[in-house]
């Protein structure tokens, strides 16, 4: 950084900080000077999470307008992303980590004509002093649990992003511990991904990406290839993986909003037949996504003629029915069981749902309720073996479960038993001791006394002795 010299008031010269335009077009409106440098090596890029402390002032008297020193706690806020004023956007983007910098914001880059009352007038400059701290990249899984973290390195165009289903290009380079394992461009539609080893994290991350946006991402291995790991493509169980992905172009898949209703019918058979492929290839996750796509397409049927309304509900009921099974294959028995009660609620009489229903109910250990689904079963189909079966598995199942309540509450009947006879066993050897004259455990002749005072005219029956 190139820097003059001015005389200090104490003698001998000393820096003066370089001002920096950091405008586009070079307007004066943002200016920094370092005031302390930072460490070497990159900054923060759009998107990241940023950690910086500051005081801000008024140009025109020096008057303080906000400070997070004051309170201690550092602020932080996502760089590019509009979350605070065009100014910082352009300077903190621009600074390293533990860099002290002053930033000179005109108004057009601060609050403008409207200003923030009280403190901030219209249109005035503000001074910032800002430390950037540390930052860290975007998290995009759901959960914000870190395990989806995206960092961009050149920005996408425009503001649309890829839908499910969306026809995506992209090229991709992903490592894990240093080396490469995919090297490649590839073109798939969105959902799909891991027809062509692209993990989860990667296809969440690619439906924020914008056309032409070049990003790296990093994955934990929930979002990756989880403790399984990729042996065709050499990433071993349990492994983070990073990617540098660029999007080079994408075709949105057409929305559920811009059909119209028989168009949603063909579509929802089209999504029907896909699942089925799935699910014959035993790729259950992805039979579910399509399943899913037909109950959103013939949520309504409005518009539709009779004909076209009775193959709505035709597919819609399969895709229902379809859900139950795909959720049994993937051991998620609670929406096996419900997707199962919703074709019931379309169809009262359609043996598969209660076949269904009552497998998910009996895997959650509800043999009794199972039963009935499956003897529902026989009573619309009497020559149903599967349902035969069930019910002998179910009636297996709740005699189980009867032995082992029948031993667990025995055992506790018999502790409570043989307390009851021990204390009982106690409190007549000190009867005895009392009507014998003896003191024994009472503690002196008042406490036999008051004993003595009982009434003792009751008939007392203890281990099989009458005692008045």
């Amino acid at each position: 950084m190139v820097v003059s010299l001015h005389e200090s008031p104490m003698g001998g010269d000393v820096p003066v900080p370089e001002v920096m335009d950091l405008t586009h077009d070079k307007d004066g409106g943002v200016l920094k000077e370092i005031l302390k440098s930072g460490e070497s090596g990159e900054g923060p890029l759009r998107g990241d999470r940023v950690s910086v402390h500051y005081v801000g002032t008024l140009a025109e008297d020096g008057s303080e307008v906000d400070s997070s020193r004051e309170t201690g706690q550092q602020f932080e806020f996502t760089l590019g992303k509009g979350e605070v004023i065009k100014g910082w956007d352009l300077g903190v983007a621009t600074m390293k980590k533990g860099e002290i910098a002053r930033l000179t914001c005109k108004s057009d880059y601060a609050y403008g004509e409207r200003g923030h009352p009280p403190k901030i007038p219209s249109d005035a400059t503000l001074i910032f002093e800002i430390e950037l701290y540390d930052w860290h990249g975007e998290d995009l899984s759901s959960k914000k649990d870190g395990g989806i973290i995206r960092r961009i390195l050149v920005s996408g165009e425009g503001y649309l992003t890829p839908n499910d289903g969306a026809i995506v290009n992209v090229c991709v380079n992903g490592r894990v511990n240093g080396t490469v394992f995919d090297n490649r461009e590839v073109k798939f539609p969105l959902g799909e991904g891991t027809e062509h080893n692209i993990p989860e994290g990667l296809e969440r991350a690619l439906e924020r990406f914008k056309k032409g946006e070049k990003s790296t991402i990093k994955l934990s291995p929930k979002y990756a290839f989880g403790s399984a790991g990729n042996r065709f493509i050499g990433v071993p169980p349990g492994a983070y993986l990073e990617y540098e992905v660029e999007l080079r172009n994408f075709d949105k898949a057409r929305e559920s909003w811009e059909m119209d209703q028989e168009e949603k019918v063909e579509q929802a058979k089209v999504c029907k037949d896909r699942g089925t492929a799935f699910f014959k290839q035993e790729k259950f996750r992805l039979a579910v996504k399509q399943y899913k796509k037909v109950l959103d397409f013939l949520q309504y049927d409005n518009g539709l003629d009779e004909e076209k309304k009775i193959e709505s509900h035709s597919i819609l009921l399969a895709g229902y029915l379809n859900l139950a099974m795909s959720y049994l294959k993937l051991c998620d028995n609670p929406r096996a069981r419900d997707h199962a009660a919703k074709a019931l609620e379309m169809d009262n009489f359609n043996v598969k749902a209660y076949f269904r229903r009552g497998l998910a109910l009996l895997n959650m250990g509800e043999a009794v309720m199972a039963q009935m689904d499956f003897q529902a079963c026989l009573d619309l189909d009497q020559n149903n073996k599967a349902a035969l079966q069930q019910m002998k598995n179910c009636s297996a199942r709740i005699k189980a479960d009867k032995m082992k309540e029948k031993k667990l509450y025995g055992g506790m009947f018999d502790k409570f038993a043989r307390q009851d006879k021990a204390r009982e066993e106690a409190e007549a050897n000190r009867w005895k001791d009392v009507m014998a004259g003896n003191l024994g455990e009472w503690g002196n002749a008042e406490e036999k006394k008051d004993c003595d005072k009982r009434d003792l005219t009751q008939l007392v029956n203890i281990d099989g002795v009458q005692m008045l």
